[in-house]
C-alpha cells in the first residue's frame, strides 16, 4: 500500500517514465552528436560552420612561422649543396640554353637541395602556392616534418605572430643560386634562397651561404638579422653586375658615373644583394649598387627584394617599376637594386641601360 493513501496507477507510472526519458534525451543528444562528429558520423564540429569554411578557403598562415621554416629550408638545402660539391660528383647536365645562349646548367646539388626545401615547406604549409626553379616529381610525396620551433633570434626581432590568408601567399624557392659558379667551384657566390610574397609583394626573404654558413633573413615592417652599411657612394659607385654581362654594364656605367666607377663582376643574385649590406663574411665583396640588364627569374631576386625592402632599400626594373611576384616567373625589364640612396634619381640616370634590358 502506498503511503498517505495515494495510489500509483500503471498509466501514471508509464507517463512519468516517458517524461524522464525525454529529459535525458535532450540533455545528452548534443553531447553524443559532438562525439559522433569527431569520428565523421554526422553533426557539426565545435564552432559551427567556421571549421568547414576555414578548410575550404585554405585558412590562414603565420608569417613568423613561415620565416622559421624558410630559414630551416634554406639551411637544409644548403647542406645538400655543400655535401654534393665536396663529394666532387655533380652529375652536371644542361637544361637547355638561356636567352643569352649560355648553357642553363643543373647538378645533383640543385636537385637534392630542391627536394629538401620544397617538401619541408610543402609539409608545413600545404595550402600555399610554391614556385621553385627545379622540377618537382608529382609522384614523389616525401614528408619532411618541421618541429614547430621558432629560433630565438626570430622571436627576439618578431615578438608576435602575423597571420595572412593562405590563398594570398606565393613562395619562391631557389635551391642553388649561381649554378654556373658552383660547377666551377667558385663557392663564395653560391646561395640557397626562399622568399614569401603576399598578394604579389615580397614580405620575407632568406639568403643562405652554404659554404660559410651565413644566413640573412628579414620580414618587411617586422625585423631582420642583417643591416645596411652606414654609407654608400652614389656619385662614383661600386656596381656589382653579372659575370656574363659585365662589359655591357661597364660601358654605360662609365658614361653615366665617370671613369672612377668600379665594376664588380659576380655570380648569383643572392650574392649581389648581400654585397649591398653589412655582412660579416670575409668572402663577401662590397658594392653600392646592383644592376642587371637582361631577363631574370623571380626566384633569383624575390628573397633579396624582400630583405632590401625590409631595410628601407629598393629593387625595381631599370625603368623604376615595382616587381610583382605572381604570374609569370621572369622579369623582362632588367634590375636596379639600391639602399640608402636616391633610387628614383638613379633610375633617371640610366635611360640607356633601361633600353638594353629589353633587348
Amino acid at each position: 500500500m502506498a503511503p498517505m493513501g495515494i495510489r500509483l496507477s500503471p498509466l501514471g507510472v508509464a507517463v512519468f517514465c516517458l517524461l524522464g526519458l525525454g529529459v535525458l534525451y535532450h540533455l545528452y543528444s548534443g553531447f553524443l552528436a559532438g562525439r559522433f562528429s569527431l569520428f565523421g558520423l554526422g553533426g557539426e564540429p565545435s564552432g559551427g560552420a567556421a571549421g568547414p569554411a576555414a578548410s575550404a578557403d585554405g585558412g590562414t598562415v603565420d608569417l613568423r612561422e613561415m620565416l622559421a621554416v624558410s630559414v630551416l629550408a634554406a639551411v637544409r638545402g644548403g647542406d645538400e649543396v655543400r655535401r654534393v660539391r665536396e663529394s666532387n660528383v655533380l652529375h652536371e647536365k644542361s637544361k637547355g640554353k638561356t636567352r643569352e645562349g649560355a648553357d642553363d646548367k643543373m647538378t645533383s646539388g640543385d636537385v637534392l637541395s630542391n627536394r629538401k626545401m620544397f617538401y619541408l615547406l610543402k609539409t608545413a604549409f600545404p595550402n600555399v602556392q610554391i614556385n621553385t626553379e627545379e622540377h618537382v616529381d608529382a609522384t614523389d610525396q616525401e614528408v619532411i616534418l618541421w618541429d614547430r620551433k621558432i629560433p630565438e633570434d626570430i622571436l627576439k626581432e618578431i615578438a608576435t605572430p602575423q597571420e595572412v590568408p593562405a590563398e594570398s601567399v606565393t613562395v619562391w624557392i631557389d635551391p642553388l643560386d649561381a649554378t654556373q659558379e658552383y660547377t666551377e667551384d667558385l663557392r663564395k657566390y653560391v646561395t640557397t634562397m626562399v622568399c614569401v610574397a603576399v598578394n604579389g609583394k615580397p614580405v620575407l626573404g632568406v639568403i643562405h651561404k652554404p659554404f660559410s654558413q651565413y644566413t640573412a633573413w628579414a620580414m618587411v615592417d617586422r625585423g631582420s638579422n642583417v643591416k645596411a652599411r652606414t654609407a654608400y657612394n652614389e656619385k662614383t659607385p661600386r656596381i656589382v653586375v653579372s659575370r656574363s654581362h659585365s662589359g655591357m654594364v661597364k660601358q654605360v656605367a662609365l658614361q653615366t658615373f665617370g671613369n672612377q666607377t668600379t665594376i664588380i663582376p659576380a655570380g648569383g643574385a643572392g650574392y649581389k644583394v648581400l654585397a649591398l649590406l653589412d655582412v660579416p663574411d670575409k668572402s663577401q665583396e662590397k658594392a653600392d649598387l646592383y644592376i642587371h640588364v637582361t631577363y631574370i627569374k623571380k626566384w633569383d631576386i624575390c628573397a633579396g627584394n624582400a630583405i632590401l625592402k625590409a631595410l628601407g632599400g629598393h629593387m625595381t626594373t631599370l625603368s623604376g617599376e615595382e616587381i610583382s611576384y605572381t604570374g609569370a616567373d621572369g622579369v623582362e625589364g632588367g634590375l636596379l637594386a639600391s639602399i640608402r640612396v636616391n633610387h628614383q634619381a638613379l633610375v633617371r640616370k640610366l635611360p640607356s641601360l633601361e633600353k638594353t634590358g629589353h633587348k
